[in-house]
């Protein structure tokens, strides 16, 4: 039996083999390629009458049955929210498209998101005023999740908050409300994001053991020991016992400057950042880049990356993340000015996750390419590091220095830090980066404010440090959306 069905405003017909109610549902929600919701849903018939499980037979049976509807009683917001997101699509031109795209992919293209925004944001203005109450906006956010459940961001609140978050009136929501009521010369006070806690200048509670708690003269005299000890196994050991000392340190403000005078032994012994970091959040923790980045980040971004507008240095980081190190020896024409595989794919999370805007002082926004050299600089094999670090002009936040023959054959790395080069310990580019964030935690430094946006998804998503303790950008929110749904 076919039966004409209708969901998120597409038809399509329904084959099952007796006319039950339950095997309707199942067979729909497989037709529709969506997720069973966790709660129940009801279906009305073509005057809009609720039809129940027991007439069900008999009202699919009928010869004019006509097209029945489903819709979700609560998928993280009500009924309403989702028929209101609903029809304002579906009485704008192009809102059919935008539905069309979303039961296809699963997802929304940046321009096609903008174009829902714009079409939701009218709607909203049209019925509540240019200054539409907190709860509209809500109502309106929930109803996109509600309607696109993709579109969730699993690790928010709500799941809605890139859409609009009332707490600190930003998304995507309140954005285009601003831009609609400043060409009404109207204006509303913009909130500023907040950070509630977190990052890498947070106090945290951390677990240490007895040996571990020392007083200032034990710490002096392990400080004296490291500085001339020749053992890396007992400079090890000795930084250890000094991690709460050179904690206290690190978060004050008028000393965090002398960390690496107290502690020369970061610029010769590697691992020392790992420990730290280590002792900090823990081995868990610690790991979980290298575990999850080439297994569930790094494939989704070189594919959502595709769908950005076309650039020359855009194509040439899709080329090189793609390439494997065979493709690369048979092509080094094509790929040997590029980075290896792995940066090729951090770099890209960079272009797909913009650089925070600067304001409207200069240098105001910059490109993802013109950033890219705050994140890693190429120098040639035989240069001196050293002279590098000398023609340093001014204090620098974190970078890496990646040394080798060419950028897809680097051999060493080390990390740039106010006029210091640290060696990492790992010789691959996604150690080098593992190192190079856990950096900005171990000296309690903040992030590049151009690499804010890309270094703050890295820190909650695929680290899971500080979830909903830190401001996020709705850009974040959303590409976290895209990649782990």
């Amino acid at each position: 039996m076919l039966i004409k069905t209708k969901i998120n405003m597409e038809q399509k017909y329904i084959k099952i083999t007796e006319p039950n109610f339950e095997e309707f549902l199942n067979a729909a929600f497989m037709k529709f390629s969506i997720p069973p919701p966790s709660e129940g849903v009801t279906v009305y018939d073509e005057t809009g009458t609720e039809v129940d499980a027991d007439v069900f037979e008999d009202v699919a049976q009928q010869p004019n049955a006509g097209v029945l509807t489903i819709r979700f009683k609560h998928i993280r917001g009500s009924n309403r929210q989702f028929t209101l997101v609903e029809s304002a699509l579906a009485k704008t031109a192009g809102g059919d498209r935008i539905v069309k795209e979303y039961n296809r992919t699963k997802s929304l293209t940046d321009s096609s998101r903008r174009q829902m925004v714009n079409i939701l944001a009218a709607d909203m203005t049209e019925a509540h005023g240019m200054a539409p109450p907190r709860h509209v906006r809500e109502m309106y956010a929930k109803g996109i999740v509600s309607m696109f459940p993709y579109l969730m961001d699993p690790y928010s609140k709500n799941g809605y908050e890139h859409f609009y978050d009332g707490e600190n009136g930003t998304g995507y929501l309140a954005w285009r409300l601003k831009t609609i009521q400043k060409s009404n010369a109207t204006s509303e006070t913009r909130a500023s994001p907040r950070q509630t806690g977190g990052g890498p200048k947070a106090r945290r509670d951390v677990s240490l053991s007895p040996e571990m708690t020392l007083t200032e003269e034990q710490c002096k005299e392990a400080m004296s020991f490291m500085k001339y000890c020749s053992d890396e196994a007992s400079v090890k050991q000795k930084m250890k016992i000094t991690f709460e000392y050179r904690r206290q340190i690190v978060l004050d403000e008028e000393k965090s400057s002398d960390v690496l005078t107290e502690f020369p032994r970061f610029r010769d012994v590697k691992g020392l950042v790992e420990q730290d970091f280590i002792l900090q959040f823990g081995e868990n923790v610690a790991a979980k880049f290298l575990e999850r980045w080439p297994t569930i980040f790094k494939q989704k971004i070189i594919q959502q990356s595709k769908a950005l507008p076309t650039a020359s240095e855009l194509k040439e980081l899709i080329y090189c993340a793609e390439a494997t190190s065979n493709e690369r020896e048979e092509d080094e024409a094509s790929l040997g000015s590029g980075w290896d595989s792995d940066l090729s794919s951090i770099i890209l999370l960079l272009h797909l996750i913009p650089p925070s805007t600067q304001g409207r002082k200069r240098p105001g926004r910059v490109s993802a390419s013109q950033v890219e050299k705050h994140l890693v600089v190429f120098m040639k094999s035989g240069t001196s590091v050293q002279e590098h670090v000398d023609a340093i002009t001014s204090s620098t936040q974190p970078y890496l220095l990646a040394i080798g023959m060419n950028r897809a054959t680097i051999h060493e790395f080390f990390i740039v830090i106010d006029k210091q080069a640290i060696p990492c310990r790992s010789t691959s580019s996604l150690g080098a980066f593992d190192e190079l964030f856990k950096t900005h935690f171990v000296f309690g430094i903040m992030y590049n404010q151009m690499l804010q946006n890309m270094y703050t998804f890295v820190q909650t998503t695929v680290y899971n440090i500080d979830i909903g303790k830190v401001h996020e950008s709705p850009r974040v929110a959303e590409i976290r959306a895209r990649l782990l749904q």
